[in-house]
């Protein structure tokens, strides 16, 4: 459903629906006009339950069918993901503002994400441990856990619920999916391609809404997992209350990614990789660079080079023109938080060397790419999650005092060193304050096969999303011992085995 100023459905029971009880809205926007697009609805306790009851009526069901007829789901989906590829990526921009390029790959890693799913009957299987103890077989085997549920952030509509349902249906659960109200269009048709692909009814649903959903689905009985990406503010309190409620939580928060470039690093190379990081989807991704650490003689000629290159990108709108290189942001309301930290720079210390509030936005959610100097750990924009295109530069005497920046930083997600030194690598690699490392890497992100490890106040719970830990989340292990006995009756041993062995009679 992507008419213009329609109000979208939920998907409940195999059937797109209203909401039941409510008839509130709120706008979905296209941040390159800055005009409404569609409309949805806030939802209610009523709409959760009717799609937590379906989810559980298909689960034994879903759950007992073979997984190699569960993962035929998945490449089917994956199919039809690519013949669908750059509609996904257009819709993506459409309603998210990212540009033509950062929608296909964003649709890219989606799409890794079901081909991982695709190969869980081989990683799902469990262990066996023959005479284990005398006469006594051991073995362990993976189950589902049940009812899952996704509650999705707006800056990856595509990607991050292919993080989470994918794996979750594959390895046998039923899944409800709750994505961001600001941009609801790209769940609703992943949703309807995966019915194209034969999901059953039941197995995956749709609910709209607010914090009175999420409440009701971290509150709900029948729910067994949460799987959560958001702010930090947020994320803890989804952990909090799932984990009051008897959920196993896993919860992705906010983030202040570092970016160590030494003396020795290419500077062109580095310039490129922090403006890439920095700016890319307009700043709006928890594993963007947000903080340059310039070491030692290396920081005028990093400034000079990030103004040159910064200034020249092709800021604009995004729909319908493939040529840009960094969109909007989300809204109105958050162009405006991003720009007040401009205003409040130059009063705190800093020194904005390139403001992007200069761009000519008209009616769009536009922000230039931004570039304060001089910014210590005391000020607002070194502590908080900025989620915008504005970089902030820290200088350091050497790579010890670069780490000790870090070690102060209350999040965890993401870092990366410049260097040609292996040693400063090693150093870095080792001691540096974040769950995902980079070495001459602008973005650590973890490809599918691997988890998306954050650290700290970025990340709360004991399984990360993505990779082999994704599995493990969205299974529990059973344990079983056997032991068999000789029986007193042997008559009913096929005479061809005898104690003579194998075709003696």
């Amino acid at each position: 459903m992507t008419s213009q100023n329609k109000t979208v459905k939920m998907f409940v029971e195999g059937q797109w629906k209203n909401s039941r009880g409510c008839e509130e809205t709120t706008a979905v926007m296209n941040p390159s006009t800055g005009k409404e697009i569609a409309r949805c609805p806030i939802g209610t306790v009523e709409d959760v339950n009717e799609a937590v009851a379906s989810a559980s009526a298909a689960l034994e069901g879903w759950a007992e069918t073979p997984i190699v007829e569960r993962a035929r789901v998945m490449f089917a989906y994956r199919e039809l993901i690519e013949e669908n590829f750059d509609d996904l990526a257009r819709l993506l921009t459409r309603e998210h503002g990212k540009t033509h390029a950062e929608a296909k790959a964003e649709v890219q890693r989606g799409l890794e994400m079901v081909e991982f799913a695709c190969g869980i009957p081989a990683m799902i299987a469990g262990q066996t441990f023959p005479q284990i103890a005398r006469g006594v077989d051991g073995e362990t085997n993976r189950h589902p856990v049940g009812v899952c549920v996704g509650i999705t952030p707006y800056n990856f509509p595509n990607m991050v619920p292919m993080w989470m349902f994918p794996i979750a249906i594959t390895c046998g659960n039923t899944f409800v999916l709750k994505p961001s109200e600001k941009v609801p269009l790209s769940a609703i048709r992943l949703i309807e391609l995966l019915v194209d692909a034969g999901v059953p009814k039941g197995v995956v649903n749709l609910v709209h809404g607010g914090k009175t959903v999420v409440d009701a689905l971290l509150r709900h009985q029948d729910v067994a997992a949460i799987s959560f990406v958001g702010s930090t503010t947020i994320a803890k309190y989804v952990y909090e209350v799932g984990c009051a409620h008897g959920k196993r939580v896993q919860s992705a928060g906010g983030a202040k990614n570092h970016l160590i470039i030494m003396p020795d690093a290419d500077l062109d190379q580095s310039v490129k990789a922090l403006a890439a990081s920095a700016f890319g989807c307009a700043g709006q991704r928890c594993m963007a660079g947000s903080v340059a650490v310039a070491v030692g003689s290396v920081g005028d000629s990093l400034i000079d080079g990030l103004m040159s290159h910064a200034a020249s990108m092709k800021v604009g709108l995004t729909d319908g023109n493939d040529a840009t290189e960094m969109g909007p942001v989300i809204s109105g309301e958050h162009r405006d938080r991003v720009a007040g930290y401009l205003d409040s720079a130059a009063s705190s210390g800093a020194s904005v060397v390139l403001d992007g509030r200069n761009v000519d936005a008209g009616d769009s959610f536009l922000l230039g790419p931004s570039v304060v100097d001089q910014v210590t750990i005391d000020m607002p924009l070194w502590k908080e999650e900025v989620f915008g295109p504005l970089l902030s530069v820290v200088r350091a005497d050497s790579l010890e005092q670069a780490i000790e920046v870090g070690k102060a930083c209350p999040f965890g997600n993401g870092a990366s060193v410049f260097t040609q030194s292996g040693y400063v690598a090693r150093e870095f690699k080792r001691h540096f304050n974040a769950g995902m490392i980079g070495v001459n890497v602008g973005v650590p992100a973890p490809m599918a096969w691997l988890p998306f490890t954050g650290w700290n106040q970025s990340f709360f719970g004991d399984l990360h999303i993505q990779g082999t830990e994704g599995v493990q989340f969205y299974t529990r292990q059973k344990m079983t011992l056997t032991r068999w006995f000789a029986s007193k009756d042997e008559s009913h041993v096929d005479p061809v085995w005898n104690s003579d062995g194998p075709g003696k009679k």
